[in-house]
């Protein structure tokens, strides 16, 4: 190690009263600590504490439950959050980009932040508010490793497919069959960004049209579906948005602010995203898939062994 001062060659020089190692610069003689990695920037709170927060939000806790699980107050807890958020997606971001991928399923999940779309369309304060309405978490995921290649928050739009495309594109290499649903915006978004390399196809929903038997929340009825292959030759026995869809499933089970008919929703944007980008990291690399018997990361070879919460923000400080 050299030193902080003149960039010379040291030397250890015995440990301080907690157990740093020390080291002495052999020439200007000055002694130093060997400087250590906060996994938490400069937030004031202990790491097992915080561990255990992020723990709870992770297996579908709310903040106010995690509050009173773990003592710590929601504002910290809001900001752990945020400053997880943060440090996951530069994470992903760095790791997860040039993948070889064989299959890759696409879809979208709903939900809002503050209020629904119908509740603010009557409300002027909020009309112009993009941050507050229905939100779209759209996602990929490679369909053998089971790993999600890439997730875009924003509005079921055009625009916001697009990025969600070029997120896809950013992630993986080579040639790669791709199915969604039958969301049109996909067509033109993929065909302009990923149409050289890969066979695309849709799968479209058929749904009854029956307003007596529908419920609030209840799906409408599927009464079948149909494949229609957009460009390429994809092989129309792997077209299927099922993995996607179960993934869709723990997403609602396992974060809190998917959770319908409960006061539980984020009430701000950035909140929302940071929860999606510590979801996303730790079922990519912390979480054992049971069908894989490994991570998602390690399946794709991303990563060789099983991570902990602690890992993960130790691997994303400084990225």
């Amino acid at each position: 190690m050299n030193c902080p001062t003149c960039d010379k060659p040291s030397k250890r020089f015995g440990k301080d009263r907690k157990g740093n190692q020390r080291y002495r610069c052999l020439t200007c003689g000055k002694t130093f600590s060997e400087p250590k990695i906060k996994m938490l920037d400069n937030m004031i709170l202990a790491e097992g504490k915080a561990l255990a927060v992020l723990s709870h939000l992770v297996e579908g806790c709310s903040v106010r439950s995690t509050e009173r699980l773990t003592g710590v107050h929601r504002d910290t807890i809001l900001d752990l959050l945020t400053l997880a958020g943060r440090k996951c997606k530069a994470l992903s971001e760095s790791l997860i980009k040039d993948i070889p991928v064989q299959d890759v399923e696409c879809d979208e999940m709903w939900a809002y932040i503050g209020m629904k779309a119908r509740t603010k369309a009557k409300k002027v304060a909020t009309e112009n508010d993009d941050s507050i309405g229905d939100a779209w978490t759209f996602t990929a995921i490679e369909r053998h490793s089971k790993l999600i290649l890439a997730w875009h928050l924003g509005h079921r739009d055009y625009t916001n497919t697009a990025i969600f495309t070029e997120k896809i594109d950013r992630a993986t290499k080579g040639d790669f069959q791709i199915t969604t649903d039958g969301f049109a915006p996909y067509r033109d978004a993929v065909g302009f960004i990923l149409g050289g390399r890969t066979d695309f196809a849709q799968l479209i929903k058929i749904y009854a049209n029956n307003p007596e038997t529908e419920t609030r929340y209840s799906p409408a009825q599927c009464t079948g579906c149909k494949k229609k292959v957009i460009h390429g030759r994809p092989d129309m026995e792997r077209v299927g948005t099922s993995r996607i869809e179960r993934h869709n499933l723990s997403v609602r089970m396992e974060t809190r602010r998917f959770t319908r008919l409960t006061n539980a929703f984020s009430k701000k944007w950035e909140k929302h995203y940071a929860a999606l980008a510590l979801y996303f990291a730790y079922y990519n690399f912390c979480r054992m898939h049971k069908s894989l018997r490994c991570t998602p990361a390690m399946a794709a070879g991303i990563t060789k062994h099983l991570w902990t919460l602690k890992d993960l923000l130790l691997n994303a400080t400084g990225v």
